[in-house]
């Protein structure tokens, strides 16, 4: 493995999950702004360490196989915090909504994880590449996922619906980019196990 600072910035975002869940759930009314701090702390090194690997020349293996590996910890950990929470339910639009929104997000990296995986060993792994609406899907889940996580009114604004409805178009995008990786895959899926 190299230990370079791309790498590194990458295993502090999963060092920073089991702190950012007990930040989430420690009982004290200064919580909610430390679990928010510490989900934008990962989320930053999350472009961080993207940006240096590129700038700095130091991409790996590991680091294409750990980053998004810790993307989506980061963000399933804060998506089933939020929808398990009480406190967040009473807040939601609808709580039915909601939990299917999360099922879907959750349901669709596990889906797009396999598909890349199954799509690598048929060797046309660059047919399911990040395409800019999985981009975007994730600019916008880390945008909604702070401003639920901190809940409270800030200069009178209702961050919490502003981050619900965020979460909602990202579970847009998220369904589309589903769909943009599934077509660009369709052929390999549909060819016959004797095809190559």
């Amino acid at each position: 493995m190299d230990w370079n600072t791309p790498n590194l910035l990458t295993l502090l975002r999963i060092i920073l999950i089991p702190v950012f869940i007990l930040a989430y759930y420690l009982p004290y009314s200064w919580a909610p702004l430390l679990a928010t701090v510490l989900f934008v702390l990962a989320a930053l090194t999350d472009w961080l360490d993207g940006y240096l690997a590129r700038r700095l020349n130091q991409m790996s293996a590991f680091g294409a196989f750990l980053d998004p590996v810790a993307d989506k910890l980061m963000v399933v950990s804060a998506l089933v915090l939020l929808a398990s929470d009480p406190r967040v339910q009473a807040l939601v639009l609808n709580v039915r909504l909601f939990t299917v929104v999360v099922i879907i997000i959750i349901g669709r990296e596990i889906t797009v994880s396999a598909l890349r995986e199954w799509m690598a060993e048929l060797g046309r792994r660059a047919r399911v590449a990040v395409s800019i609406v999985g981009k975007l899907k994730t600019i916008g889940q880390m945008m909604a996922i702070p401003f639920m996580i901190y809940r409270e009114p800030l200069w009178k604004v209702q961050i919490f619906l502003v981050g619900e409805i965020l979460l909602y178009l990202a579970a847009a995008l998220t369904l589309w980019s589903m769909a943009v990786y599934l077509r660009a895959a369709w052929p390999s899926l549909t060819r016959s196990s004797g095809e190559r």
